[in-house]
């Protein structure tokens, strides 16, 4: 548990902060953290949000000392949200992805040492089925690697394997924490794993094919889950609101297209507490068009409105995978889109 996790204010403690100035140093204090990253963020975020707070300037970007106000949300969000919106559709990653970013590159691998028996290490790998084992003395003297497919090699022959004439010595797979990802993915296809060192010589981990799988559907799910929401939220919208309610919310809509608006304007298009009070009355108008009777008005801005921020994250491509909560909500709301249909 990190420590943003192990103290967060309630919201009657938040809600106490309206009207009141502080500094960006002290809002994060407040939630156990002095950083802002892909984690912090969006929970201090989803915090504000949910007790109807925000800050300006936006505690986001800028600086720890700055002093800000806290507000009612909606308050001064829309000119930011704007911004955002129209900055995020395009963002690319800012940075490569290295072998480190990868979980099971730094956690730890497990080996044999030169003088165990072959019968031993098989048993192990049956046992926790491994397809090959790392044959290490010490921390770092890398002796080689023996596979199911070095054993069968040697019964091919006629000859009775040991794990020394079993394992493969020569050009091992091997890769360190601070190479790029990409780069390596033709080697761990052909040898099926690759074994990752700290920048010091010492195994940290070891990465297969299962690993990248794992990994490629925790940071690819997000990105497919918001699209499938974005499509839903087209066909759910779009037939009842295409033309003036489009053309309401600014100049550069005036061709009603609904296909044009971005995430943030669906929010727009919906909530009735936003501070523009010509837009909020319209979106009284705008839900009574959809006919969902069925359907809390503020409840449903509210999760649409936690959606749009957690797709905003994903369009920054943070390496690391959303939470749990996060896309159970990408779930949920996605579902909920699917029955209004």
């Amino acid at each position: 548990m990190n420590m943003a996790d192990s103290r967060r204010p309630t919201r009657e403690e938040l809600v106490g902060l309206k009207g009141r100035s502080l500094r960006t140093s002290d809002l994060l204090t407040m939630f156990g953290t002095r950083v802002r990253n892909h984690q912090t963020v969006p929970m201090i975020q989803e915090a504000l949000h949910e007790a109807g707070l925000d800050t300006h300037p936006s505690f986001t970007t800028c600086g720890l000392t700055t002093e800000m106000l806290v507000v009612a949300k909606s308050l001064f969000t829309e000119a930011e949200d704007e911004a955002e919106e129209e900055v995020l559709p395009g963002t690319l990653p800012q940075q490569s992805f290295k072998i480190g970013d990868v979980p099971s590159a730094r956690n730890g691998v497990e080996s044999v040492n030169s003088s165990a028996l072959l019968s031993t290490v098989t048993h192990t790998m049956r046992q926790k089925n491994y397809s090959q084992l790392p044959v290490i003395d010490g921390l770092a003297d890398l002796k080689g690697v023996i596979t199911w497919d070095s054993i069968a090699a040697r019964y091919e022959k006629g000859e009775v394997p040991t794990l020394s004439s079993a394992m493969i010595r020569d050009d091992l797979p091997l890769a360190e924490v601070h190479q790029e990802l990409f780069t390596r993915l033709p080697e761990l296809q052909r040898c099926g794993y690759l074994l990752v060192r700290e920048n010091n010589g010492t195994f940290a981990g070891i990465i297969t094919g299962a690993d990248i799988t794992a990994r490629f559907h925790k940071l690819a799910q997000p990105f497919f889950l918001v699209g499938e929401i974005e499509f839903r939220i087209r066909r759910c919208l779009g037939p009842k609101l295409t033309g003036d309610p489009v053309r309401a919310l600014g100049k550069k809509y005036q061709s009603g297209d609904f296909s044009r608006l971005m995430f943030g304007d669906y929010v727009k298009l919906l909530a009735t507490d936003q501070q523009d009070a010509r837009l909020a009355q319209l979106a009284e108008t705008n839900w009574a068009t959809l006919g969902w009777t069925g359907v809390d008005q503020a409840q449903f801005v509210a999760q649409l409105d936690r959606v749009r921020t957690i797709r905003n994250q994903i369009a920054h491509f943070d390496e690391q995978p959303l939470t749990v909560r996060q896309t159970d909500e990408l779930y949920q709301f996605s579902g909920l889109l699917k029955q209004l249909l």
